[in-house]
């Protein structure tokens, strides 16, 4: 067995459930409050029961002990890390896919509670995978998981050495680069977001970086008919996730 020291801890009920579901084999230690006899829990002992996995029982003080800063909402796991994949991993996703590629890629989105809405948004549109930076940007964090809701279980994340090199790698494949950027000529309503796609989005703050822009096949932006400048990077995300997802209906 592990110590739990190099382990990854989980909390809340939709990121535990998801890990139970996709990575069950992965749990070396799952705990739930003392107390908890609603149906949420009693569903979650069933499956970790079926699976065979041990459950524990915590006091509510002892929870807190054990989950630190994380919201853990009575439920926490630990479990062997998600590592993610690099470009060769992409590369193989790539060739074994029987569709048109859909894509999400964060360059050096910072907050994990940003990148973990992100893949939460990206489960929900049935993107094939997200891709981010090595280095200078979030992680796969606990925080992140909480605010992904399970999403981190599902979802396929890459992390490449080198962004610039693996955009140039998926235009050769013939995948259409969309960039969204505040001075972006086209609209995002207008865009064609159809075909094999990656969707590009930039930092908290910076936007995309100029090696990024200059590989974009494409820069769109939404159109804001508010007060406001620009929305949070999760929420524009969604937003062209989900108009991408209305044009590829059949």
């Amino acid at each position: 067995m592990k110590k739990q020291s190099e382990l990854e801890k989980i909390g809340g009920w939709h990121s535990v459930d998801a890990l139970l579901e996709k990575r069950s084999e992965a749990i070396e230690r799952l705990c739930l409050q003392a107390g908890r006899e609603d149906k949420r829990a009693q569903a979650l002992l069933a499956k970790a029961k079926r699976l065979g996995v041990t459950v524990q029982t915590l006091t509510r003080e002892a929870m807190a002990r054990e989950a630190g800063e994380l919201r853990h909402q009575g439920v926490l796991a630990w479990a062997l890390p998600t590592v993610a994949g690099n470009q060769n991993d992409l590369d193989m996703l790539l060739d074994g896919l029987r569709k048109p590629p859909f894509l999400l890629i964060l360059d050096g989105v910072e907050d994990p509670r940003n990148l973990g809405a992100c893949l939460r948004s990206a489960d929900a549109a049935g993107v094939d995978g997200v891709i981010i930076p090595r280095d200078r940007a979030a992680s796969l964090s606990p925080a992140a998981r909480k605010a992904a809701a399970g999403a981190a279980e599902s979802v396929p994340l890459f992390a490449v050495s080198n962004l610039a090199r693996c955009l140039r790698q998926l235009r050769d494949a013939g995948i259409w680069l969309v960039g969204l950027a505040g001075e972006g000529e086209g609209d995002l309503y207008q865009a064609r977001l159809t075909g094999p796609l990656a969707i590009v989005m930039g930092a908290e703050g910076k936007g995309l970086r100029r090696l990024t822009r200059e590989h974009c096949d494409e820069l769109i932006r939404i159109p804001m008919l508010g007060t406001v400048e620009s929305l949070n990077v999760s929420a524009a995300a969604s937003v062209c996730l989900f108009e991408a997802v209305r044009q590829r209906q059949p």
